[in-house]
């Protein structure tokens, strides 16, 4: 994988844009390199919320996620540096590259 992060647009949305400090709703799949699945939104049936822009989750998804729409589907390829570096946290190994297939539910800012 690339050093850098890559951002694929799957389907585009036409809600409201993600910024920064806005608390979003996400449905997502995450993997590793080789395809197994470490953890999954739509497999525990429960959408995940996070404030985004601020540090609150991996720098991957504080970048990746940015400007994108409500409806949107996006494919986030995240490099061990934007993800969990050196650190082995549940079922992934220190250094991994990770992929997300996000979908966004929901964007609130403080102007709702």
């Amino acid at each position: 994988m690339s050093s850098e992060l890559q951002i694929t647009d799957l389907q585009e949305g036409d809600g409201k844009a993600v910024v920064k400090g806005a608390l979003i709703t996400t449905q997502y799949r995450g993997t590793l390199a080789d395809g197994s699945e470490f953890d999954s939104s739509w497999t525990r049936g429960k959408p995940f919320q996070c404030v985004i822009g601020t540090g609150r989750v991996i720098k991957g998804w504080d970048q990746g996620l940015m400007g994108m729409r409500v409806g949107g589907k996006r494919r986030l390829q995240v490099p061990a540096h934007l993800g969990y570096g050196e650190r082995s946290v549940g079922s992934i190994p220190p250094n991994s590259d990770l992929t997300f297939e996000i979908e966004l539910l929901e964007v609130l800012t403080r102007d709702d």
